[in-house]
């Protein structure tokens, strides 16, 4: 029990320090925040109300929290499972009530994935939410593997290298959208949350599509790191670690400038 007990701490730790980091980083969190923690009960995103309720207790910044899920009205959601867990944990929420899930069954086509138009109901949601709400910061559950497997799925699927942002203001600059978990990494919240037990409920939308390209991205990944304990590591530090000279985004590099510049001093070499 005592091994057991220091194993836990020691993950404990790792994960807060994780989510700390990443705050800092990238400046998440400042003070006089209300932040709108979306919650949807899954294990993320229960990992990351609970490290920002931490932060919040004892660190250096003041800020507010303000939990918010989205009943999208699927078959059989427990709808009590969510206020009762809120209310146990002390913390302020509001259930917003939306039939999305019969406009996403209704209009998706047969065999197509459902998130597209999923995710996007829920963004132009969430977001009306937090303007009603007077959040400042919007944040998301995604972790470390969320970010590598989207820039695959961009990469193979896309013709584009783009992951997700840690921090981004939405398109219509409203919104400041932050994801805390952004280093952390899914194996280890997945045995935070068993050992937290968090009333975990499923998804029966996009979770319960086994077929849909992530998931074959996030085989791919899994079978790396068989080979590769710290393939996923090392990509995570390709995607800090960016050359946009050694690219070929012109938009990202001035080529006919640098060129301009490397005739007008007479330099004759190659570049690298």
């Amino acid at each position: 029990m005592e091994n057991q007990d220091f194993e836990f701490e020691k993950l404990e730790r790792k994960l807060r320090k994780a989510v700390w980091n990443a705050i800092e980083d990238y400046k998440m969190v400042e003070d006089g925040d209300k932040i709108m923690v979306c919650l949807s009960g899954g294990k993320d995103s229960y990992t990351m109300l609970d490290i920002l309720m931490h932060i919040q207790q004892n660190g250096k910044y003041s800020f507010e929290i303000i939990a918010v899920n989205l009943d999208q009205k699927q078959p059989d959601f427990p709808e009590h499972i969510l206020p009762e867990y809120l209310t146990r944990v002390g913390v302020p929420y509001k259930i917003i009530e939306r039939d999305t899930y019969t406009i996403v069954k209704e209009k998706t086509p047969e065999g197509k994935t459902l998130c597209t138009l999923c995710s996007r109901l829920r963004r132009g949601t969430l977001y009306t939410a937090a303007k009603e709400l007077g959040a400042t910061k919007i944040a998301l559950g995604h972790h470390r593997e969320d970010i590598i497997e989207t820039f695959f799925l961009n990469l193979f699927f896309s013709g584009k290298m783009e992951a997700m942002p840690a921090k981004y203001k939405t398109d219509n600059q409203e919104h400041i959208v932050i994801r805390p978990l952004a280093f952390c990494k899914e194996k280890e919240i997945e045995k935070y949350s068993v050992a937290k037990a968090y009333p975990i409920i499923p998804c029966n939308l996009c979770g319960s599509q086994q077929n849909m390209q992530r998931q074959v991205i996030k085989k791919m990944l899994e079978n790396w790191e068989k080979d590769y304990s710290d393939r996923t590591e090392v990509i995570f530090n390709a995607l800090k670690n960016i050359s946009p000279s050694h690219l070929l985004d012109k938009d990202l590099y001035d080529f006919e400038g640098f060129m301009s510049l490397v005739k007008d001093k007479g330099v004759t070499e190659k570049c690298d």
